[in-house]
């Protein structure tokens, strides 16, 4: 770690995190939040995933303090900045806020743009902001431009920079990646992730993006409709999805009906091994496209090539079993394929979820 980022790393962390407890939110007699629960540990990066208008940005307005809570609390490294005894205006909360569009001032150079969020005695402190320029992969080179030279990507990391001047104990990410091409979309965010974790802020994210859900951050909150349906880490919540709508949100899944016995379910895909306790009876089960497998020969159910959708690296197959109503899709490695209208087996790979509901 560099001298700057052990600097920053200590006037960084909030000691206990972030803490949402029972908050709700209703515009007129329309309800946003119902009773939201969320705890982010210090120095984590916790997103907060959902489709449009499942109140996301709504939650990152309230502990912004753009937004008061209509109940609940609201605490940040064990303060309280909104609830029952008052609201601490948003100046005071020590947050950084990077939106989608970074909101950077047109008219200021790069350099003038980080150091607006420095303490005044600071601003004049060129090291200072080339320091900031250096933690989010920039040059110190890029200090004299204007916003409007930069590329989206490079505009991104200035607003982050500028965001993390003040040292903040918290950064919210409001979508910061969304109107951002693939390639600079990538780039962007291992520079973003990399420069908090040197700095060992505390940041929630909010995207409505599954895989850099997954792949950035150590915990997920699943809204729906205003409720946190289910908190975890990324690899339980891809593994024991609370419910079929979040498995299906977070990945693909296939569904199909099935017979519980013991540990086991019995579906057209054979005989299946459970993850996690089950009653028997009847339920469906949840399988990922990329559990199935198509083999050439030996054991395996017989399914038919529907179609075939190709993305160079894999592809998604869609096929008909049979004897079976229905189609069910496998994700397969883009350099063996099958052809369409091909009969192949199928197997299933690892345990698969129920879904009793």
């Amino acid at each position: 770690m560099t001298r700057t980022s052990v600097r920053l790393h200590d006037r960084a962390v909030a000691a206990d995190g972030l803490r949402v407890t029972s908050v709700s939110k209703s515009y007129g007699p329309t309800p946003v939040l119902r009773s939201v629960d969320l705890t982010v540990a210090a120095g984590a990066l916790t997103a907060v995933l959902g489709r449009s208008g499942c109140g996301k940005t709504t939650l990152l307005r309230l502990i912004a303090g753009f937004d008061r809570p209509d109940s609940g609390t609201v605490t940040i490294d064990g303060r309280e900045v909104a609830g029952p005894r008052g609201i601490l205006p948003p100046e005071e909360r020590r947050i950084g806020y990077v939106t989608q569009e970074g909101n950077l001032f047109p008219h200021l150079s790069v350099a003038a743009n980080v150091a607006f969020g420095l303490p005044r005695r600071e601003r004049r402190a060129e090291h200072r902001v080339a320091e900031l320029l250096e933690l989010v992969g920039l040059d110190a080179g890029f200090a004299r431009r204007r916003p409007a030279e930069l590329s989206g990507g490079q505009q991104q990391r200035v607003a982050l920079a500028r965001a993390l001047a003040p040292a903040p104990g918290i950064v919210l990410l409001d979508e910061p990646f969304s109107s951002l091409d693939a390639e600079l979309r990538e780039s962007t965010r291992r520079a973003v992730v990399a420069a908090l974790a040197a700095t060992g802020t505390t940041t929630v994210l909010v995207t409505h993006d599954q895989s850099e859900a997954l792949s950035l951050a150590t915990r997920i909150a699943v809204m729906r409709d205003g409720y946190i349906v289910q908190e975890a880490s990324p690899v339980e919540l891809y593994q024991h999805p609370v419910d079929r709508g979040v498995a299906a949100f977070v990945c693909a899944v296939v569904v199909l009906p099935a017979v519980v016995r013991g540990r086991i379910a019995v579906c057209a895909l054979g005989e299946l091994p459970v993850a996690g306790p089950a009653t028997d009876g009847p339920a469906a089960v949840l399988v990922r496209p990329e559990q199935v497998v198509l083999t050439g020969s030996g054991d395996g159910v017989p399914a038919h090539v529907v179609d075939i959708e190709f993305y160079g690296h894999d592809a998604l197959v869609r096929l008909a079993l049979r004897g079976a109503n229905g189609e069910i899709t496998a994700r397969c490695p883009g350099h063996i394929l099958p052809t369409i209208g091909e009969w192949v087996l199928l197997a299933v790979q690892g345990p698969v979820t129920i879904d009793a509901a």
